[in-house]
């Protein structure tokens, strides 16, 4: 038996796990994601995964560094910028979306200009073009097997306003926010033990609450009629600590945690004149009652 057969053959019995060959069969040590000191959200570095509404196929959600405040969906893979529009190209940096090129062969590009529920662009190269009848291709497939739901019919206007507000406007630190969902329905944005979203309602009990109150409305509406109050979810009378919370959209239990967040928060800077549909005049439960549970 020569020396190196022998030696092959005590390797099996090592202690370091071995290929059939000898050579060391070392895994890679996986990391756990984290917030980088220098990142300007409390987001961690990979992007917030999710799925457009409209088409069902997989999105990055990032924030963004111009004058929207809405998270931007960028498809999820990296494009030739030669296959992009200059008005298309996006790319990111320290977890943040920026609407330029930065000078590399590669570029990120809006969800938008891919979806197949939507028009297609005028300007749309043959790459473009081909990607998008994949991700239709994928739509189609969700579609038939019942994975992915077309929206129904909105159902008609009703002419007595919601006791329950879709979206509030909440009054906190100064500043109008509307919400993308009722305030008892605004869930915790911050990573659990398990590396998975809190499931806890922002809203909770044992915290104080706010409470709902006819305010006045700076400007008025599409039809020029001026309004003169309306409904907001006012917070401005909490400690200034509990005020941060509803803006960091937490829970009373990852108020003072470190942890990361897992989604972007869901507030949104109130515009009379874009949110005009959401306005209303009356307080929730007919006025009767200020719950704060809407």
């Amino acid at each position: 038996m020569s020396p190196a057969t022998f030696t092959v053959m005590c390797s099996a019995n090592a202690s370091s796990p071995r290929r059939w060959d000898g050579t060391p069969a070392r895994s890679p040590r996986s990391r756990s994601l984290r917030v980088a000191p220098d990142s300007p959200t409390r987001l961690v570095r990979s992007a917030q995964p999710g799925r457009c509404p409209d088409c069902g196929n997989r999105i990055d959600l990032y924030p963004r560094t111009d004058s929207d405040d809405r998270a931007v969906g960028l498809h999820p893979q990296e494009l030739p910028v030669a296959a992009v529009p200059a008005v298309s190209r996006w790319h990111v940096s320290s977890g943040i979306a920026h609407p330029a090129h930065d000078g590399t062969p590669w570029c990120r590009i809006p969800h938008t200009a891919l979806c197949p529920a939507r028009s297609a662009p005028a300007a749309l190269t043959p790459q473009l073009a081909a990607l998008r009848r994949h991700l239709a291709l994928h739509t189609r497939r969700l579609i038939n097997n019942g994975t992915l739901t077309t929206p129904a019919a909105p159902p008609p206007p009703q002419r007595t306003e919601s006791c329950r507000p879709a979206r509030p406007v909440a009054h906190l630190l100064g500043v109008r926010y509307i919400a993308s969902h009722p305030i008892d329905a605004i869930q915790c944005v911050a990573q659990t033990r398990q590396r998975h979203r809190c499931t806890r309602p922002v809203l909770d009990d044992q915290a104080p609450h706010g409470t709902w109150t006819l305010a006045p409305a700076t400007l008025v509406n599409r039809r020029s009629r001026p309004v003169e109050t309306m409904a907001v979810y006012d917070l401005t009378h909490l400690a200034f600590a509990e005020q941060m919370r509803w803006r960091h959209q937490h829970c009373p239990g990852h108020a003072a945690s470190s942890a990361a967040d897992l989604a972007l928060t869901e507030w949104e800077p109130f515009d009379a004149r874009l949110h005009h549909q959401h306005i209303h005049q009356r307080l929730p439960h007919s006025g009767h009652r200020q719950n704060h549970r809407t």
